[in-house]
């Protein structure tokens, strides 16, 4: 209680368990790690659920909204899916379309969730961000339960706490921060993933062994070849390690709800956001982080940041893992657009508030952070990154 009699201050303390469960074909028949996770809040009860699912799921594993059926209604004494699974368009279109959040709200209402219910939200990055926001604010919250399907959500993006749709034009613009009652990353899913979707969970894992963990870097860079080739035991065991470094990241950096400036995890994303943005998202996020990452590196080396030796091999780590690092820039159709894209840094540090804070690299698990960036050298930047690999 604080010592001023004319003021009531007294602290609150939450204890959040942020849970990453790793499991193969989760609605098999005889797979109960979900199971075990859907439990009753009162004893003697059932729980009650709601499942989102990401429409692209249909092409890849036709029947899919029946196997998820026929799990449930194997288990009704222990768990009650209150509607048909809802199906919803995948990709970034999901977030900037209102009227799919609104339906998220409408499908909760009908089905009469309440706060000892779950909704479970199954898809990539963007259908878990929007279900995600949708059960955040029904009811002040109903605990979510995430099934990302995609190895970007998988490494990176569904383990993580933040919620939100587009509005105003600009990324999560509306959001929620809110910690998952569990997050289940089903590997089989990424086995139906077209090569480009497989690889775009390899450059957040590149990301976050940079920011991170020189021994998981080089890792990965002695495996690039096999990890282009999407070879099972070497690109899941990046996945798996991608997300477990993400996970012990917000769970014990200190920050889980950004209430700080620094964005550690966010190497190279100030610009990998507004190109998404300028391309109308035709550029995967992905596709946009390793653009991004490549302009971050040469500006490191050209400010004397990161050594040329050590910036040319992270290039090249990047360029062996697959990723074109100019192409997705000519997706911006508009005259001005690429000098839009570098004036984005007023927009990030906006969006997150504070004072700018950019992740930068020396070596490999060795950041530091920078809160100005020189105009000139960015542009410099990116005119190198035009001329190399234009």
């Amino acid at each position: 209680m604080s010592a001023d009699p004319d003021t009531l201050s007294f602290p609150i303390t939450l204890r959040y368990d942020h849970r990453a469960v790793f499991t193969r074909d989760v609605f098999a028949p005889a797979n109960e790690t979900l199971a075990r996770l859907l439990t009753p809040r009162e004893p003697g009860g059932r729980a009650r659920a709601l499942v989102i699912w990401d429409a692209g799921l249909e092409r890849s594993m036709p029947g899919f909204a029946e196997k998820i059926r026929a799990w449930f209604a194997a288990r009704s004494g222990q768990v009650s899916l209150e509607a048909p699974p809802v199906c919803v368009p995948g990709g970034e279109a999901v977030k900037n379309d209102f009227s799919q959040l609104q339906r998220v709200w409408a499908e909760i209402n009908a089905a009469k969730l309440c706060r000892h219910s779950f909704v479970i939200a199954i898809g990539g990055g963007a259908v878990l961000d929007m279900a995600g926001f949708g059960a955040a604010t029904a009811h002040r919250g109903i605990p979510i339960v995430r099934l990302p399907t995609t190895s970007l959500s998988q490494a990176d993006g569904g383990l993580g706490v933040k919620n939100g749709v587009n509005y105003f034009g600009k990324k999560n613009w509306l959001g929620s921060f809110v910690v998952p009652h569990a997050v289940v990353n089903d590997l089989a899913f990424l086995d139906a993933l077209p090569p480009r979707d497989r690889r775009a969970g390899l450059i957040e894992a590149l990301k976050v062994a940079l920011v991170r963990d020189g021994a998981f870097f080089e890792f990965i860079a002695a495996r690039v070849t096999a990890l282009a080739r999407f070879e099972r035991e070497p690109y899941e065991a990046v996945i798996r390690e991608s997300a477990r470094q993400h996970v012990e990241h917000i769970a014990a950096g200190g920050d889980p709800f950004e209430r700080g400036s620094a964005r550690p995890l966010d190497f190279g994303h100030w610009a990998a956001h507004k190109l998404e943005q300028l391309s109308e998202f035709r550029v995967s996020h992905g596709e946009a982080v390793a653009v991004g990452m490549a302009i971050d590196l040469i500006y490191a080396r050209r400010t004397g940041l990161l050594g040329e030796a050590a910036a040319e091999r992270i290039l090249g780590v990047i360029r062996g893992l697959g990723f074109d690092l100019f192409a997705p820039v000519r997706e911006i159709r508009s005259s001005s657009g690429r000098q839009d894209m570098l004036d984005g840094l007023e927009e990030f540090r906006e969006h997150l508030g504070g004072r700018l804070t950019i992740p930068m690299i020396r070596a490999p698990g060795n950041r530091l952070e920078v809160h100005e960036m020189d105009g000139a050298a960015v542009k410099a930047s990116f005119e190198e990154l035009r001329t190399r690999y234009g």
